[in-house]
């Protein structure tokens, strides 16, 4: 099966594809040895973007810094 990659990065999965997993709107996109591997997941709300911001490393500061910043003060 093929994906055209358009102009604005944009994938449309085949279908085939897409009906062999459970209906999810969420995928982990990473890249594992030069191949694009999507893992679907579904977010679980505050705690989920508390563990993914963990996992990057940002704290809760970093997240303050770049709100205040974003605002302008």
């Amino acid at each position: 099966m093929l994906a055209k990659l358009t102009a604005k990065n944009q994938i449309t999965l085949p279908k085939a594809v897409v009906s062999s997993i459970d209906q999810t709107e969420y995928f982990e996109v990473t890249v594992e040895q030069g191949r694009i591997v999507l893992t679907p997941v579904r977010p679980q709300g505050a705690q989920y973007v508390r563990d993914k911001l963990e996992e990057l490393g940002i704290s809760e500061k970093d997240v303050d810094d770049a709100v205040n910043w974003a605002r302008g003060r």
